[in-house]
């Protein structure tokens, strides 16, 4: 085990190496001005647009560039945004918590809608409780989540009137009645982000259970005369191989927010913030963001495929 993790790490150094370099070209490369904000401002002469630019070290050379957030990457800096001047790291620690509580909190309610309807679908197959998840799923799954969103919004905001259509992001949690209006807002959003995750996990889920039924231990055991649910706790085990590594990929996503999503509610979240980022060519913010991103995706990755040894034992490293 010792052996293939540190194999892992050293094949995933290079990669994310490979991913910091094109990230960091395509962004150099791409078609914006930092500058353009200032262009329109009169006050602002070009004499003071080159000193700006030279102070954000946009006249060196791109490989330069690159080797110097590099260095300080690693040191932990990841540099100033090119609009507010303010270190990357405290933008990201500023939206990170709002990320978190609507698309993380989404994600685990999607978790636990998405196993037991796909489980209960399979139990309960050619039946009209599976069509009926079937049809929730085909929804949840072909429905955009602007429109979703759009739809929740027409009912529980403009209709029902009960809960806000925007999200307050100057709204301070110090007492219950807060904390009821931030519950009150985060409900559509959550519900939006649950509603797509788990009628995309319920789908896979069903399939990799339904990949299992047919195997040939599955005969052997209900030839042994072991009951259906023993039976189906080895199903459920062996079905969860390619569900883990769904799951494990789909975690990192969780910091990057929810892009359209929080555009429609004005969630102030890292989605927003990477949008807004790209906008206006704020390219230490969108790079910081995005090789996060890359870090989160190997390590998850890494932990997924340690994980198969424990769900199943043929596994060996």
């Amino acid at each position: 085990m010792s052996q293939y993790l540190i194999k892992r790490l050293a094949f995933s150094l290079p990669t994310l190496l490979a991913i910091s370099i094109i990230i960091f070209l395509i962004l150099a490369l791409a078609p914006g001005d930092p500058m353009s904000e200032f262009a329109t401002n009169p006050s602002i002469t070009e004499e003071v647009r080159e000193n700006i630019r030279k102070s954000l070290g946009l006249e060196q050379p791109i490989y330069i560039r690159y080797f110097k957030w590099l260095l300080a990457f690693i040191q932990g800096d990841m540099g100033y945004s090119f609009t507010s001047r303010s270190p990357v790291s405290t933008i990201i620690l500023q939206r990170l918590p709002t990320t978190l509580w609507v698309v993380g909190l989404a994600y685990v309610v999607g978790i636990l809608i998405a196993f037991p309807l796909a489980i209960l679908s399979v139990i309960k197959r050619f039946s009209w409780i599976e069509q009926a998840i079937t049809t929730f799923s085909l929804l949840g799954f072909s429905l955009p989540t602007f429109f979703t969103g759009l739809v929740l919004i027409i009912i529980f905001n403009v209709q029902l009137g009960w809960f806000p259509s925007f999200y307050n992001s100057t709204l301070i949690v110090d007492s219950f009645s807060s904390f009821v209006e931030q519950i009150k807002q985060s409900i559509m959003p959550i519900m939006v982000l649950a509603f797509y995750q788990s009628a995309m996990l319920m789908r896979f889920i069903r399939s990799a259970i339904l990949d299992e039924v047919n195997e040939e231990y599955v005969r052997t055991a209900y030839a042994k005369g072991l009951s259906y649910f023993a039976v189906f706790k080895h199903i459920i085990r062996n079905a969860m191989i390619p569900v883990v590594t769904l799951i494990a990929l789909d975690i990192p996503a969780i910091f990057t927010g929810a892009l359209i999503t929080e555009q429609v509610f004005r969630v102030p979240g890292i989605g927003s913030l990477l949008i807004d980022s790209i906008y206006r060519s704020d390219t230490p913010v969108v790079m910081a963001i995005t090789f996060i991103y890359a870090i989160l995706i190997v390590i998850f990755n890494l932990i997924a495929d340690l994980t198969y040894g424990w769900l199943d034992p043929r596994v060996r490293y």
